[in-house]
């Protein structure tokens, strides 16, 4: 089989895979939220409200009727892209609320992610280029401790050193409510200022995404640095690596144009992997550091028991995990041709 039409049904593979991905998250969101102890009616209207508006709002939830009924209610619902209406923001529709949370929570990403890469991929070259040195040894306790550390615990200290101490970041939002927020196109604070032209809310709006993103970006770090230093200790022992040092090629040039290349491979799997780590993550950096995101709506919701809010934002945090593990697969599948389908 040719390598062209492998790769072809290799993706026509994960593809017919991603609804099955997709239906067991939504299955185990809905059966964890239904077994979370507690009645949700009595949390969302309280114990004193009158039985016949608790009925309606069970009625509403689908709460009256067996389980397996409210699971076959709730998949039809998905199948017409119904994500249902949120409880606690009085019948707002939740695609409304993912669409009004989700570009602070992408920008955050954005910025954590690329920090993370370059954070992650500088180190782990640094301390794979010294093997056996000081600098191997800090490469390798920087990736140990930024994966070790709890990220609400990172968040609070950075935000009383930067924040607090010296001064040098704002914190407890997104934009500051002096001044104006740039008019929507896409979402993204610093896209859309640039759109505008208005380079004082671009450099604000950087402002004020650096701490959270920082944080986010440096503990997820580790995973890239522990990845790249341990596949460029290998590949610098490499045959076609000693080839090249036979033939007098410099050690620098060695590293970047023969080694490194074929080192950052793995890292594309691990792009993968780690967006649902990153996803996580912001959950913990949006609530730490009160970023109105889509992931601080996620919390909030929970903490109000608003079944449909909490449902539609994990199916469609869920969807864009899926979506972004099949590229991530698809792409190092292509680049990587030691890959079998």
């Amino acid at each position: 089989m040719s390598r062209s039409k492998a790769l072809g049904y290799y993706i026509t593979s994960r593809l017919l895979l991603a609804p099955l991905q997709l239906i067991t998250i939504v299955t185990i969101v809905f059966l964890l939220l239904r077994a979370t102890p507690g009645d949700p009616v009595d949390a969302i209207l309280g114990g004193r409200a009158p039985e016949a508006a608790k009925q309606a709002l069970r009625e509403q939830l689908n709460l009256n009727l067996p389980l397996p009924l409210q699971y076959l209610e709730y998949v039809k619902s998905l199948l017409s892209f119904d994500l249902g209406k949120s409880i606690s923001s009085s019948g707002q529709p939740v695609w409304d609320i993912i669409w009004q949370y989700f570009p602070a929570t992408a920008e955050l990403a954005v910025f954590a992610i690329s920090i993370s890469l370059l954070i992650g991929i500088s180190v782990g070259v640094f301390a794979a280029s010294r093997p056996g040195t000081s600098l191997d040894l800090s490469g390798r306790l920087f990736g140990i401790i930024t994966y070790a550390l709890p990220m609400f615990w990172a968040g609070m200290m950075l935000q009383l050193v930067f924040a607090v101490g010296l001064e040098w970041f704002p914190f407890g939002t997104r934009f500051p409510a002096s001044l104006a927020t740039p008019d929507r196109i896409t979402g993204l604070y610093t896209i859309d200022s640039l759109l505008q032209g208005n380079l004082t809310q671009f450099f604000t709006a950087v402002q004020y995404l650096i701490l959270p993103s920082f944080t986010l970006g440096l503990l997820l770090s580790g995973i890239f640095e522990r990845i790249v230093r341990v596949n460029l200790k290998q590949t610098m022992q490499a045959d076609y690596v000693e080839a090249a040092r036979a033939r007098g090629i410099p050690e620098r040039k060695i590293l970047i144009s023969h080694a490194l290349k074929n080192a950052l491979i793995p890292v594309i799997t691990v792009l993968g992997l780690t967006f649902a780590s990153l996803l996580g993550g912001a959950v913990l950096t949006e609530v730490t550091f009160s970023w109105p995101g889509l992931a601080n709506r996620l919390f909030e919701s929970i903490a109000e028991r608003d079944y449909p809010t909490v449902q539609g934002i994990m199916v469609f945090f869920g969807a864009i995990v899926v979506g972004a593990s099949i590229l991530i697969d698809i792409l190092n599948a292509y680049v990587d041709p030691r890959i079998r389908y």
